[in-house]
């Protein structure tokens, strides 16, 4: 029986691929066996609550009182055991099979709460170690004790800071542990308390003038488990953060007296370590320096204008241990990074036909040996852990599942060693490790989607990823932005490969083949110069950073600025001209060409005679002698402040350097303004003290082959429109002739201050007089000298010591200048300029102006020379 209709035939099936009847895995939408596969299940989250949870705990609990940290122990086990129960209860009801949403979050939300417990039980512990034992009590005595420590990390030198006329003294730093600590006239105590060991480093009594005594010191050749014996000092440790339960402060002219040697693995890590420094000590300074550090994170030989340049470029990563180190030894015995899945492999490894689980083997030897040898102290832990989860995915092809695995590795970090919760340097890692791993191939695909060649779009979404990512975290630390942070970085990072894998194999051979060793560092100096190079270059850049507020509200506001410009480069990739346009902005922003920046700042004023920069508590002064010329009166205290003045205004050589003395608020921002300039000679005071400060003049002036002499009233020099005569301070007696009747003699200056070298300058119709440091015993016998009738109504003064209330009035009446200058840091602990220094000029008629409260000052002179007078501020 039919329903009227013609049956319809069954249409003919297509042929079928048989490459399309293979399984399809669900999550990747591959087929199995494909020649690239990408077979990954989503991203699993599921270890980040715990992780931050237990970083978040640890934080808090390091300085909680005991019962706080107990009631939160106790508290946490039990609302684990509610979940736990409840999550099972839920099961039992619906069947394991029909398992709901809600219990599966019931059991991640005990595994949260069990990770808080087990964070606040662990930080609980370590924080304990700060209050137990008698070592709190003696150091809130300030006591004298006798204590035995055990090393438990590397010594190092405190940076020299400029600190008023002197630098900060430098001093060791040591950790260590207290093992057993005694009083005079009391029983030993055996304890095992953490300390900061201050060490007193400077300079013996038989250290030479001018030398270093700090670098022989046999504190610094101290190994971590070493056991000595010290009497010092004890005093409490900064309250709030620091993982120290005191300080003990040690004078160390007579060196360490040691009573333990260092365990074996120490040993040999010492062995190592002093091999690849002894390979690198023919090498030029840079790499002396940074080879080291790249290798091992010894950044002993790195000088602070250095340091100061890799800061301003967020290069630092570079010269401290870090993931990426390990990242390139492993890549070195895997092959590059994606092909360890595939025949292609060109690891060392795959090439010897080393099988997979000797492979696994030799990584963990390598991560052992890695640890040993650049300490196993939380930074190295960190870079090991980090490095390793980061070249698993990336060596597998498994990208997703290495944001498990860097929880997995936070998790375990933070129990292991809760300090790590306030560590900046933890944060700054993980925040990296973590950008790399989730915005960087993001960012990848899309700039390689609108043209970008694949190495180059990896290089840059790596780069601006990380520091998207930590530029907020980077500003509390240094309350400043680098604008050339991704471009320096981007430069950089072809040289670390390289300068690492041939850095290691120095340090590898130098205990067996020195000469070899000296090769293969002089082969790796080529690549870790250029570096240096990168960091010195974009450091020099006026525009290289901006200053930004330090602190967690200035982090949140970066971060609010960095979202918003994502959002609008996002869109702007879309029209290329908009980026190009924007990108020269940037360009003109850093490199601030002058004639532009004067346009458009009206800086420095057409005209300008004379510039008092702006570097904080000390001076700094050009002298404008044409064409880019200009004569530098003191260099201030920070090398980068008075760099920047001198790039602002245009200054590209300078023919002389006047250090009145040597003060550091005086001298120690020479460096700056040697950099990138040509120099012809350094002029000083003959009074060479402090002995270090002018040694640290010598050496840099013999670094860069620039004479230096010495000035004496009477001297009269002139460069284009620029004349000066030096008027302190007078010549030392003769010597005396026999049968003569000897010279009187100048008076002795009583210090550095008075010692100064004080100049009058004549430039553009007007008379200036720059007076250094000096103080009221060298005013008045200025006044008195021969120079003295010249010094009366001076057109600018530049007022004497910062404005201190130490002044003569006799000179003062005698110069009776029309505007007065001074130079001094804003809020600074002398309370410079005085009240009553500033009262005395105004009313002789003088306009004051002073550099903390008006900036940089331009004095700019008539036209023609008519002794017409204004002033500019910036």
């Amino acid at each position: 029986m039919t329903d009227g209709t013609d049956p319809v035939p069954p249409t003919a099936s297509p042929p079928v691929d048989p490459a399309a009847r293979q399984p399809v895995h669900a999550a990747s939408g591959k087929r199995l066996g494909a020649a690239h596969p990408r077979q990954e299940a989503p991203t699993d989250l599921r270890l980040v609550p715990p992780a931050l949870a237990a970083w978040a705990t640890a934080a808090v609990m390091l300085h909680a009182p005991p019962g706080g940290v107990a009631g939160t122990v106790a508290v946490s086990l039990v609302a684990t055991g509610v979940l736990l129960a409840a999550g099972r209860g839920r099961r039992r009801r619906t069947g394991r099979r029909r398992a709901t949403a809600r219990s599966w979050s019931l059991t991640s939300g005990a595994a949260v709460l069990l990770c808080v417990a087990a964070a606040a039980g662990s930080a609980g512990l370590h924080g304990a170690d700060l209050r137990r034992g008698p070592v709190p009590a003696l150091a809130r005595e300030y006591a004298r004790v006798t204590a035995e420590l055990e090393i438990t990390a590397d010594p190092r030198l405190t940076r020299p800071r400029a600190g008023g006329p002197r630098t900060a003294p430098t001093a060791v730093l040591i950790e260590a542990d207290v093992r057993r600590v005694e009083r005079p006239d009391a029983v030993a105590v055996v304890t095992r308390t953490p300390v900061l060991v201050i060490v007193d480093a400077r300079p013996a009594p038989r250290t030479p003038p001018g030398g270093h005594g700090t670098e022989r010191s046999p504190w610094l050749g101290l190994l971590p488990s070493t056991r000595l014996r010290a009497e010092a000092r004890l005093a409490p440790a900064a309250a709030g953060g620091d993982r120290f339960a005191a300080v003990l402060r040690v004078k160390g002219r007579d060196g360490p007296e040691v009573v333990g040697r260092p365990s074996g693995p120490q040993r040999l890590a010492g062995r190592l370590r002093t091999g690849l420094r002894e390979a690198t000590d023919g090498l030029s300074a840079d790499a002396r320096a940074l080879l080291p550090g790249l290798v091992v994170g010894d950044t002993s030989r790195v000088t602070p204008e250095l340091d100061e340049a890799f800061r301003e470029t967020d290069l630092t990563h570079t010269l401290a241990v870090s993931g990426a180190n390990f990242t390139i030894l492993l890549a070195l015995l895997l092959g590059p990074p994606g092909l360890a899945q595939r025949a292609e492999r060109r690891g060392l490894a795959p090439r010897l036909g080393i099988s997979l689980r000797a492979t696994a083997l030799l990584g963990g030897a390598l991560s052992l040996g890695f640890v040993v040898v650049c300490r196993p102290d939380p930074s190295v832990l960190r870079a090991a852990a980090c490095g390793s989860i980061a070249l698993l995915a990336l060596a597998t092809g498994r990208r997703r599942s290495l944001i498990p695995a860097l929880a997995a590795a936070v998790l375990l970090l933070v129990l292991h060693d809760p300090w790590l919760a306030r560590s900046y340097g933890f944060l700054l890692s993980v925040l990296a490790t973590g950008a790399l791993l989730t915005l960087a191939p993001r960012w990848s695909a899309g700039l390689r989607r609108r043209g970008v060649p694949p190495r180059l779009a990896e290089a840059l979404a790596a780069a601006g990823a990380a520091q998207a990512l930590c530029a907020p975290v980077v500003s509390v630390l240094a309350a400043r932005v680098s604008l050339v942070a991704v471009p320096c970085n981007l430069l950089a990072e072809f040289a670390l490969a390289p300068a690492t894998v041939l850095g290691f194999l120095a340090l590898a051979t130098a205990p067996f083949a020195m000469p070899a060793a000296k090769a293969l560092a002089w082969c790796a100096g080529w690549p870790v110069e250029w570096i240096a190079r990168v960091a010195r270059a974009g450091a020099a850049l006026p525009g290289a950073g901006v200053d930004w507020p330090g602190g967690w509200a200035g982090a949140a506001a970066l971060g609010g600025v960095i979202l918003a410009a994502l959002f609008v480069g996002r869109r702007l990739l879309r029209h290329p001209w908009w980026c190009g346009a924007c990108a020269l902005l940037l360009v003109v922003a850093v490199v601030q060409p002058p004639p532009l920046t004067r346009v458009i700042t009206g800086w420095p004023p057409p005209g300008w005679r004379m510039v008092m920069c702006d570097v904080g508590q000390g001076d700094a002064m050009v002298l404008a002698a044409g064409g880019g010329t200009g004569v530098v009166v003191d260099a201030g205290p920070d090398p980068a402040l008075v760099d920047r003045c001198l790039h602002s205004l245009g200054v590209t050589a300078v023919p002389l350097v006047v250090l009145t003395h040597f003060h550091a608020d005086h001298v120690a921002g020479l460096p700056g303004v040697l950099r990138g300039r040509s120099v012809g000679a350094i002029e000083t005071t003959g009074l060479e003290e402090p002995a270090d400060q002018a040694a640290f003049v010598r050496r840099l002036a013999a670094a860069g082959r620039v004479p230096v002499t010495r000035a004496v009233a009477g001297e009269r020099r002139r460069t284009g429109e620029l004349s000066w005569e030096v008027v302190w301070p007078p010549p030392t007696a003769p010597p005396t002739v026999p049968g003569t009747r000897p010279s009187p003699s100048p008076p002795a200056p009583e210090g550095p201050n008075d010692a100064s070298v004080a100049m009058l300058v004549r430039t553009g119709g007007l008379r200036l007089l720059l007076l250094g440091d000096l103080e009221p015993p060298a005013q008045r016998a200025l006044a008195r000298s021969p120079a003295g009738e010249a010094l009366a109504d001076v057109d600018v003064l530049k007022v004497a010591h910062h404005g201190s209330a130490y002044q003569d009035p006799d000179l003062m009446r005698r110069t009776a200048p029309r505007l007065a200058l001074v130079s001094a840091g804003e809020d600074n602990p002398y309370g410079h300029p005085a009240p009553s220094t500033l009262a005395a000029l105004r009313a002789r008629g003088a306009t004051v102006l002073r550099t903390d409260r008006d900036g940089a000052l331009a004095v700019v002179g008539g036209e023609e020379g008519d002794g017409e007078l204004s002033v500019a501020r910036h």
